[in-house]
């Protein structure tokens, strides 16, 4: 067992107010949306808990696509292969059958909501490649405005169905459980006025996390900023198991703005190397040909390490991507999102190299489901980057996670007309087994995770890590919003840390220099829950279970 301890409660006031549904979504992205589309299919009354926005979640970034063997001279079988070599021997092979099997399906579905994808002249829908893929499988919309496609058909959906209620500018604090442990809903917070303002109680006998990951653990990301681990921290105070958490991945081409940069940072799409865009080390000479056999298109973990190599030998704080061979015609086209974000900051992309380095953007690991979205906890679902289905193992294959979030949202809903949901009360949580952490110390703790448990790890940088957190400071906490997400955000923190020590080895997303080398002995997964004592217990487990 861990030293760590983790309380099963945020530190909050009692709920003043409550709602009843059937079905609790939590986040608006592609696997919240289209959960609650499901669940309305099914007749369910459903609500929707979004902590921004109804469009603010992570989806409506995506600039890449959506991958999926559409094309003629693909086939499922060949995106299966594609996914597992990314994965590096981790893998669930039967959550990637169901990805790559379902989902050509799933896209279709989402094209029938309307979501428009761009097409070629003759009417088939446009494919294009990114890292990690042997063939041309990625659609896409508005050249790199895929997600923001998505997320418009999406939305649009839901906001029609007057039998979906949304609840905006809502946190999602802790699970509600009955004697039994099932779920029944949860605490919230809510920024709004009238009844449904403060702490409240969402109540149903199912919940489904769709919260998206941890960006803001780091303060190199891409990610926005409602990412901060609030579903993966809310379902491990509930003694929900999740896995995989070392495994977190840097995109490695992402827009550099200088040393002093924090937060959310532009991301330069796989899909520009996919259409003939070049890496060129601080020398600007192309370095990737001769370390994988997809060269600039390798996967990204592969690529994120050979750009931090060739930064810390030359002591460059980036490196270059070359896209001037693409032509104005192209980058207006099909990357008109990142030609104009580029060129706000001084750079334009058809006449000048890009300076580009690595920034957290995905983790694979999350909470634990097995093939229907189920937890450990009854009633307690989860999909999309939340959740850890095993379809990603060590290292996402790009493109991949869009169709995860559709394919594996629809499963839930086989799962919840199958298992047997009762309604019931919940118990009352005890106020000293509870925490917080003042929102004043994030950008340090950001820092801290920057240094010492980005794409280079070692056992001495993550100790270092560890024993900052263990003596971060606590005095002048409150319960709001910005020190509940500071406490998700020290959770996660501190599991990631623990599974990245333990694993002794360098695998996928996960590079640890002082074990430079995969170890067969590590081909399992890392599983954290908490005791209901309180205390962090980690165990391995195998590949498919």
């Amino acid at each position: 067992m861990s030293e760590i301890r983790i309380p099963r409660w945020l530190t909050s006031d009692s709920p003043g107010w409550q709602v009843e549904a059937d079905v609790i979504v939590i986040g608006s992205g592609v696997a919240g949306l289209s959960a609650a589309i499901h669940a309305r299919r099914t007749g369910h009354r459903v609500l929707i808990l979004t902590k921004a926005h109804i469009d603010e979640g992570s989806t409506r970034w995506a600039q890449g696509g959506i991958a999926a063997a559409l094309a003629e001279d693909d086939s499922p079988s060949e995106h299966r292969d594609d996914t597992m070599s990314a994965g590096a021997g981790l893998c669930n092979p039967s959550a990637v059958e169901v990805l790559v099997t379902e989902g050509p399906q799933a896209v279709r579905d989402l094209i029938s909501l309307g979501a428009n994808f761009d097409l070629e002249p003759s009417g088939e829908i446009s494919l294009t490649r990114e890292g990690g893929h042997h063939r041309d499988r990625i659609a896409h919309a508005g050249g790199d405005a895929t997600g923001a496609e998505i997320s418009r058909a999406l939305v649009s959906a839901v906001l029609n169905d007057p039998e979906i209620e949304i609840i905006e500018n809502a946190l999602a604090l802790d699970l509600l459980t009955d004697h039994t442990g099932a779920a029944q809903g949860v605490t919230l917070h809510v920024m709004g006025s009238g009844q449904r303002d403060g702490i409240g109680a969402a109540l149903a006998p199912a919940v489904i996390l769709t919260t998206g990951g941890f960006g803001q653990v780091f303060g190199q990301t891409t990610n926005p900023y409602v990412s901060t681990g609030d579903g993966i921290a809310l379902a491990l105070r509930a003694g929900a198991k999740v896995a995989d958490l070392e495994f977190v991945q840097f995109h490695p081409t992402v827009l550099w703005l200088g040393p002093l940069a924090q937060g959310q940072q532009p991301l330069v799409s796989e899909a520009v190397r996919g259409e003939g865009a070049r890496l060129l080390d601080p020398d600007l000479q192309p370095f990737m040909a001769d370390i994988h056999e997809l060269g600039d298109l390798a996967p990204r973990d592969v690529v994120a390490k050979e750009i931090m190599k060739k930064m810390r030998a030359s002591g460059s704080a980036h490196v270059w991507l070359d896209g001037r061979t693409l032509g104005a015609d192209t980058w207006v086209r099909r990357f008109p999102t990142i030609l104009a974000s580029a060129r706000s900051r001084g750079i334009d992309p058809v006449t000048d190299l890009i300076p580009v380095g690595p920034a957290q953007h995905y983790v694979s690991g999350g909470v634990v489901t097995d093939l229907f979205g189920r937890t450990n906890i009854p009633g307690l679902y989860a999909a999309g980057e939340v959740a850890c289905t095993g379809v990603h193992g060590a290292n996402r294959l790009a493109s991949n996670s869009l169709l995860e979030g559709l394919v594996y949202s629809r499963r839930i809903m086989q799962a919840m007309n199958m298992d047997s949901l009762e309604r019931r009360d919940s118990v009352v949580g005890s106020p000293q087994d509870s925490y917080i952490i003042p929102h004043r110390l994030r950008r340090d703790m950001q820092s801290v995770m920057d240094r010492n448990a980005g794409v280079l790890r070692s056992e001495a940088s993550l100790l270092h890590a560890q024993k900052w957190l263990n003596k971060l400071e606590r005095t002048g906490a409150k319960a709001c919003t910005e020190d509940w997400e500071s406490a998700n955000l020290f959770t996660v923190s501190q599991v990631l840390i623990d599974n990245a020590l333990v694993r002794q080895e360098t695998r996928g997303s996960h590079w640890r220099e002082d074990y430079p080398e995969s170890m067969t002995d590590f081909e399992v997964r890392l599983v954290s829950h908490r005791s209901p004592e309180g205390g962090l217990i980690t165990t391995t487990t195998g590949i498919g279970t």
